[in-house]
């Protein structure tokens, strides 16, 4: 019997999960875990790289964990755990700092992006990000490493500094690939469906948090940008019809529909009959997760039992790689 294929993910413990991270991750990592060893991160150590208040991220840290749980991560076939309770992503990380170059980091879209809307905390932690992110997926000899489209640029320098690494001390790391999920791999703003759905877009009804009431869920859906031509039709790199090829992504990710047959289910309907089958949808997707998210909340033990347990599993795992890159670059062994 052949082993299984080990990956790896995290997310930030960065506010709402929303929709769109719910499946352009999330969900999708539900779907792998019968067929892969997973291993899932709540991304603590990446949140710093902006301003935190401590009691906040404590507690997102937490509600992240409950969300994990409450979609269908199981912590019985999964190792879930808290980044920062297992040091070695720290270890690590500044070792391949050592291995990677200025000139890659200043190429990265990510570090581009984020100086130009925190130019008042450009701290060195958001310029070697990608190399805590290359620890983090390297220390575990993930064989995959599902990301979105806009992820894949991390997970090619984190394949570029293990393979530079290798090239010197031999077969150490595992060279990892990164995969996106089929379906609804990026949701759109429900606004403005140029952009990628945010939690920290300015206006509210651009995005689904996976916490939003249902009336809440089923006014936003309803609100949607469409266009004016009536047609259920998906049109992949049709600008006029971005909101309607967003919410039809959304629709087959709930349902498993593909694109032609959704469009020929609405044919002749227009896009309130569609935005009302969308609506109900995801308000009856999301409400056993919302249900078990609120009867997690209430038993903190258990959390912590499944944080405890997981940053054992992890650290063993990881300490191993540690100690391995340790000794081949000379550091005497404790």
């Amino acid at each position: 019997m052949n082993e299984k294929l080990r990956i790896f993910s995290g997310a930030q413990p960065s506010g709402t999960i929303t929709l769109g991270n719910y499946l352009g991750a999330i969900k999708s990592w539900v779907d792998l875990q019968n067929d892969y060893e997973c291993l899932y991160a709540v991304m603590d150590m990446h949140s710093i790289t902006v301003r935190q208040n401590p009691a906040e991220l404590r507690k997102r840290t937490l509600d992240l964990l409950k969300m994990y749980i409450a979609c269908g991560i199981d912590p019985e076939k999964n190792i879930i755990f808290v980044q920062s309770h297992v040091p070695s992503h720290a270890q690590l990380g500044w070792v391949l700092d050592c291995y990677t170059y200025m000139g890659e980091l200043s190429r990265m879209t990510q570090f581009k992006d984020k100086s130009k809307s925190h130019a008042d905390n450009i701290n060195a932690g958001l310029f070697t990000y990608p190399v805590l992110m290359a620890a983090d997926i390297l220390l575990y000899g993930a064989d995959l490493v599902p990301v979105g489209k806009d992820q894949m640029q991390h997970i090619e320098i984190c394949r570029d500094i293990a393979t530079r690494f290798n090239g010197i001390y031999g077969d150490v790391f595992k060279i990892p690939d990164g995969f996106m999920p089929k379906a609804g791999a990026k949701v759109m703003s429900l606004q403005e469906p140029s952009k990628k759905m945010s939690k920290s877009d300015p206006n509210p009804k651009g995005y689904i948090s996976m916490l939003d009431e249902p009336n809440v869920i089923a006014k936003k859906i309803k609100s949607a940008v469409t266009d004016s031509e009536g047609v259920v039709e998906y049109r992949e790199g049709d600008e006029t019809k971005a909101g309607i090829n967003n919410l039809m992504t959304i629709y087959s990710a709930m349902t498993g529909s593909s694109m032609d047959s959704i469009t020929s289910e609405f044919s002749g309907h227009g896009y309130g009959d569609f935005k009302s089958a969308v609506a109900e949808a995801v308000v009856e997707h999301i409400r056993p997760i919302r249900e078990e998210y609120d009867r997690l909340s209430s038993d903190k033990a258990y959390l912590e039992q499944i944080y405890k347990a997981g940053a054992e599993k992890a650290e063993a795992i990881a300490w191993k790689t540690v100690r391995t890159v340790y000794k081949k670059i000379g550091f005497l062994a404790r």
